[in-house]
């Protein structure tokens, strides 16, 4: 599970003092922890699916950031943040390229927008990006 896989690597940068994936890895770690109780799953694990999303918010907000300090040209921080980006990306599935996701539309029955983006976010989530899904289903429509 990912729960496990994020706790690992968190104890494991922590034993070879890198401070980069340390640092976004308890942030994660953290994360994961506050959806559990929230949840009140108390000691038990996150389901992958719940930690997929706080991976792929994390990273979104790391991308947010990484604007940021582009445009105040601090690339000592920017080298920093991509290097946190790429440490919790490789913890994401595959994604779903848009070939794949127009070959799944062309199979469903109903290709309305709702009905397309209900389809994917029950079966594929975590696995596609829904802004991707949105635009080649208005391709449809």
């Amino acid at each position: 599970m990912l729960f496990e896989d994020i706790q690992k690597a968190n104890i494991d940068a922590l034993k070879a003092h890198d401070k980069v994936a340390r640092a976004i890895l308890s942030v994660l770690f953290g994360k994961f922890k506050n959806e559990s109780i929230e949840k009140g799953l108390g000691a038990k694990e996150l389901p992958d699916s719940d930690c997929v999303r706080i991976i792929q918010k994390t990273i979104k907000e790391l991308e947010d950031e990484i604007l940021g300090y582009k445009k105040a040209g601090r690339e000592d921080t920017v080298a920093e943040l991509e290097t946190q980006k790429d440490v919790i990306s490789k913890y994401l599935p595959k994604m779903m390229s848009e070939d794949e996701i127009r070959s799944e539309i062309e199979k469903l029955d109903d290709k309305s927008i709702p009905s397309i983006m209900k389809h994917f976010k029950t079966q594929f989530q975590g696995k596609c990006d829904m802004g991707v899904v949105n635009k080649i289903a208005k391709e449809f429509n």
